[in-house]
């Protein structure tokens, strides 16, 4: 074995004694990453180190010069728990440096206890289990796509490393099945299998044969020796030319190469004892000392960067022939660019009573026409998403048919979110996905994920109150408007009208550094009598007037359907000066300057009604101490919407008594 000592005579060793040296040097760097911030995890990083150092050295391509070129191989550290690993690779990169990793989990620092996409090199936020994996579903769905249009300029590789914990989440299974439905080719999974994990050995909690589950949904499955470089070599080369997404299950040694904890659970989540890890370093052939990382391993990982330049040169010589093609230039502008450019709006008529799922549908159409990066879906609800018209036009995203737009994600809420993230990570594509809002409780991880990822996603929630009817309290959500409000950087949009509904979906197109909801209703709402620009400049603000007076008395602040009855009671209410206030969005409103929120929602001399169809947690920021909210703080009813409305409180009639009652118990 070779080892430090003889550093001064490496260009004489050979390419495996080499390799092998390197990899030591690695499974350092990562015992001293965890050990100096006295948390992290060790034992798994050093499972899985085989495979990742000879994925990033012998066939991830990328370009070295630059982290975010286009046509780069996509690496998902599912296991983001992992991440000293993933940084010891982008050390070597160059991507990183030796003082980045000798900050590991420290303020501020490139290295975080769990890989973060602002990050160079690292392509999605992981830690929560499942999601890198459901996300890479997503990249590798969105690459499939975009070959499709645009050829080979787009033919790239998504590798996943997971570990046990990824495949005992539950929406791996639904990610994995979609994967195998849609037989995307260029998925490379390597599940890295040490049989350990937090609590103990995993026996103790699963026993699933994955290599079953996995042929069950259509993958290619190989089983092979973790820590055998030839069988690891093999495997990526007869996953790349399937025709199936691929899963690799290597069997792998918790903490291998340890002096004496190899297979211990306990490496898991802590690091290794400083005498383990002095002990460790002699049994690799590694010298006592911190952070150890010679020139020669670095020029060793780098040796692959003149052919990868080379790679990177010819497709860019490639791409600029193609886009001397002006139908090809404009393809390409508009999706991997994102150059928008002018929208045009639907026409609604005022007055008409009309839905605001079934306005998205419209819109949606509108759009799609003229933007062909919007793709997506529904959550096997087409019908009531009124996606079901995309769908036929474009066509379902299949195996045989790689250029339809139309995504049937099929009773798989969270994995669609997931995916969906993964989608707009990869770049050229602007995703949406529709299901009830009372589902988006199933989505909540990825809606969650998406916003610290500042993913450009739409998610089309339908059927946003009470209102859903005869279907019950069980999908009739009362509090997840205001659940999803909590999210930092999460846009909630809950439009009054179909024009609302138009002008909130551009406007969540546009969000380039945030996520997007549109809640929407099922029954049919007036289209308000403003006009289309005014709407539009009022929803880019997150809330205006629809009814205005001078000097207010009393000012209505409402959303969606309750926009409407908060108009008729105004007009009810013919003694009083009453503005009315639609706040189509509270996180854009929290955006604009103090001028416009206190002059539209004065903190003196006008009493402040809320009404929406919801918990009234959260409006006091609006209403203050004295004002009256107006919502359910309670479960809906199993009953026709009218009847529940009757029954709520929610007619204009209640309304106006409820705040006359309020105005005079205040005097």
């Amino acid at each position: 074995m070779r080892t430090y000592q003889d550093i001064d005579i490496f260009n004489e060793w050979s390419g495996e004694e080499k390799n092998q040296f390197a990899l030591a040097v690695t499974k350092g760097l990562i015992m001293d990453m965890v050990r100096k911030a006295n948390s992290g995890h060790s034992g798994g990083p050093m499972s899985s180190a085989d495979f990742t150092q000879i994925l990033f050295t012998e066939y991830l391509n990328f370009d070295p010069n630059d982290p975010d070129w286009f046509n780069r191989d996509r690496f998902v550290l599912s296991a983001g728990h992992e991440s000293a690993l993933i940084y010891a690779m982008l050390t070597q990169i160059g991507w990183l440096n030796i003082e980045d990793i000798q900050n590991f989990r420290q303020l501020h620092s490139k290295t975080p206890g769990h890989p973060e996409v602002e990050i160079p090199g690292i392509e999605a936020t992981t830690g929560p289990l499942g999601q890198g994996f459901g996300m890479a579903v997503g990249m590798a769905t969105a690459e499939s796509m975009l070959r499709a249009r645009v050829g080979e300029l787009v033919d790239h590789f998504t590798y996943v490393l997971a570990g046990d914990g990824d495949f005992q989440e539950p929406i791996t299974l639904g990610a994995g099945s979609m994967a195998g439905h849609w037989g995307l080719s260029r998925l490379i999974v390597f599940y890295d299998s040490n049989n350990a994990q937090i609590s103990g050995n995993v026996d103790r909690a699963d026993s699933t044969n994955y290599a079953y589950v996995f042929e069950g949904f259509g993958w290619h499955v190989q089983e092979i020796d973790g820590h055998d470089h030839e069988q690891i070599r093999e495997a990526i080369e007869k996953a790349q030319v399937v025709d199936r997404p691929s899963i690799i299950i290597g069997t792998t040694i918790m903490a291998q190469g340890s002096a004496t904890m190899e297979r211990d659970h306990n490496t898991h989540g802590a690091p290794l004892p400083q005498d383990e890890i002095d002990a460790t370093k002699e049994k690799l052939g590694l010298p006592n000392e911190l952070f150890y990382l010679p020139q020669e391993v670095i020029n060793h990982f780098q040796s692959r960067f003149e052919p990868l330049t080379k790679l990177v040169a010819e497709w860019n010589s490639a791409k600029e022939t193609a886009c001397q093609n002006v139908d090809f230039k404009a393809l390409w502008n508009a999706t991997v660019l994102d150059q928008l450019g002018k929208i045009e709006f639907p026409a609604f008529e005022a007055g008409e009573s009309i839905a605001t799922r079934k306005a998205f549908g419209t819109t949606l159409d509108t759009f799609a026409e003229q933007v062909p990066s919007i793709v997506g879906g529904s959550a096997d609800l087409e019908p009531s998403n009124y996606t079901g018209n995309f769908a036929k036009t474009y066509g379902d995203f299949t195996r045989e048919n790689r250029s339809g737009r139309n995504i049937a994600f099929g009773v798989r809420e969270f994995p669609m979110a997931a995916a969906m993230n993964g989608l707009a990570l990869h770049g050229g594509l602007i995703p949406f996905g529709g299901t009830f809002l009372v589902f988006a409780d199933y989505e909540r991880p990825a809606l969650r994920l998406a916003a610290i990822q500042g993913c450009v996603v739409i998610h089309e929630f339908t059927h946003d109150s009470f209102w859903v009817g005869e279907d019950g309290p069980t999908h009739q959500p009362v509090e997840h408007a205001m659940a999803l409000r909590t999210i930092p950087n999460f846009n909630v949009f809950r439009p009054a009208d179909a024009k609302e509904t138009a002008a909130c979906f551009r406007m969540a197109m546009d969000k380039k550094e945030s996520p997007s909801a549109l809640l929407l209703t099922r029954q049919g709402v007036k289209v308000l009598d403003q006009e289309m620009d005014t709407i539009v400049e009022g929803v880019s603000k997150g809330a205006y007037s629809v009814v205005d007076c001078e000097n207010p008395e009393l000012v209505f602040l409402s959303t969606g359907s309750e926009v409407g009855l908060a108009i008729e009671v105004a007009e009810s209410m013919d003694d009083k000066n009453i503005r009315v206030v639609s706040m189509p969005c509270w996180e854009v409103f929290e955006q604009q300057s103090n001028e416009y929120k206190n002059g539209l929602i004065p903190s003196r001399g006008a009493m402040k009604i809320s009404m929406e169809a919801g918990i009234t947690l959260g409006w006091e920021r609006y209403i203050g101490p004295n004002g009256l909210a107006i919502g359910m703080d309670h479960f809906g009813a199993s009953a026709p919407g009218k009847d529940l409305a009757e029954e709520f409180g929610f007619t204009a009639d209640q309304v106006e008594k409820k705040i006359r009652n309020h105005l005079a118990n205040l005097l």
